[in-house]
């Protein structure tokens, strides 16, 4: 196979299609590894931004983008030349429409433009999370239009992206690859490129199989992330201190892992991904009730911590309409500027409902960046962390907070990541 041969020779040009927090990343390894590689955007200030040699995202630092242009990287809006590439790795957003189901737009907008130029002998792989069935069923549909059939005139696979934004111990390289080939051959193909920059390549026999354990990694989350949510409020009632549980519990050394509550579900995968394989299922009429059920759980758990809000400033006198509440932490999880589905937007929109004055400080995240969802918030930018508030409510666990004594304070603080080591009768668990 000539592709392969490419492949080992570091010959074969890389064209990487999304350039955020999944592709990026594999822009810089295949980089690294000796690739030429493209990068493709329809955002013509983020590829401004990159050809600067600067990068947006926290966690990846300029000095690795300005190594991987040394190696001959560049990004371009200019979807023409993908004709040029050898292999085309998918990597745009899968998120969900207004009404919670998939919203494919990205992924066949990507598969339309390969297709108007697509060349016998390509490899194609999609790494967007998706329902099983997308890449063998609708993508290849797509790039068929071409007039070229997969598996012999030019090779298909999907290997789901597993990124962690931030994780100092697990990275595009000693994670684990889940590859899924449409045939033998472009299994053969995929497996060989991605075998250039990670450790360890998992084959599997279709990119269905590939496409669900993709699914179930992140159900498996969400469905133990809604069971702690659950006990978190029952506990609460019980006054029992579910923090506490937890620790207890993780003393045995088999059959447990820990999961922890929180103010809802953030980031690209949990809050979304498991509602594919809903909507998917239903093609079967199959009803997914754990994993609705967690969706019902987790979507809640904002309206459980205004509720906490509420107690707070009643206890100090005070209604929530014309309070002012500063949040602290907009990303989604702890040290990163990754603000993505962050429980923090459905905070500030709930208690802003009810009339209060909401602000947030977030230290990675100065201004709020444009999105569908939230556009309203867009340029509203990080207040300082200080007293002048009625009620401070802390919704990620930025390192930086923990250096804050927000005790000394002297009002309520509700606490929905266990931040506060040191309580008092102003401190609020949520």
């Amino acid at each position: 196979m000539a592709i392969i041969e490419l492949i080992r020779m570091k010959e074969a040009r890389i064209g990487v299609i999304g350039l955020g927090y999944v592709g990026l990343p594999l822009v810089i390894e295949f980089c690294k590894a000796g690739f030429p590689v493209t990068g493709f955007d329809i955002d013509e200030s983020k590829v401004a931004f990159l050809n600067q040699g600067r990068s947006y995202i926290r966690h990846i630092d300029s000095s690795a983008l300005v190594k991987a242009f040394e190696n001959g990287f560049s990004a371009t809006t200019d979807f023409s030349l993908l004709r040029d590439m050898d292999c085309i790795l998918i990597c745009v957003p899968t998120p969900l429409n207004k009404n919670r189901e998939p919203d494919m737009t990205y992924v066949f907008n990507s598969g339309g433009c390969i297709a108007r130029s697509l060349r016998r002998g390509q490899l194609v792989v999609l790494e967007s999370t998706t329902y099983p069935g997308t890449t063998d069923g609708d993508l290849r549909a797509i790039l068929e239009k071409s007039g070229m059939r997969a598996g012999d005139d030019f090779y298909l696979a999907f290997s789901p992206e597993r990124e962690d934004p931030n994780n100092k111990e697990f990275g595009v390289r000693n994670i684990p690859k889940i590859v899924g080939g449409y045939t033998p051959k472009c299994l053969e193909a995929a497996k060989a490129l991605y075998d250039c920059i990670v450790e360890r390549t998992v084959p599997v026999s279709s990119p269905r199989v590939a496409e669900a354990a993709k699914l179930l990694e992140n159900i498996y989350r969400s469905v133990n992330i809604a069971l702690v949510n659950e006990l978190k409020v029952l506990f609460d009632r019980m006054d029992i201190n579910i923090w506490e549980v937890i620790e207890a519990a993780k003393t045995k050394p088999f059959g447990f892992q820990a999961f922890y509550p929180g103010p809802g579900l953030g980031g690209h995968c949990i809050p979304i991904d498991p509602f594919y394989l809903t909507w998917k299922a239903r093609e079967y009429e199959c009803h997914t009730r754990f994993i609705e059920l967690a969706g019902e759980i987790n979507s809640g758990m904002p309206d459980y911590v205004v509720g906490k809000v509420m107690l707070a400033l009643n206890d100090a006198g005070k209604p929530v309409r014309g309070s002012r509440i500063l949040i602290l932490g907009l990303a989604y999880k702890a040290n990163v500027d990754d603000d993505r589905e962050s429980p923090s937007y459905r905070l500030m929109e709930k208690l802003e409902a009810l009339g209060a004055d909401v602000s947030y400080n977030d230290p990675y995240i100065p201004a709020v960046r444009p999105s569908r969802e939230y556009a309203r918030y867009a340029g509203r930018k990080s207040e300082p962390v200080t007293a002048d508030y009625d009620l401070i409510l802390i919704a990620t666990a930025h390192d930086e907070y923990r250096e804050l004594d927000l005790v000394s304070f002297g009002i309520p603080v509700v606490d929905t990541r266990n931040l506060l080591t040191d309580k008092n009768e102003l401190c609020y668990g949520a």
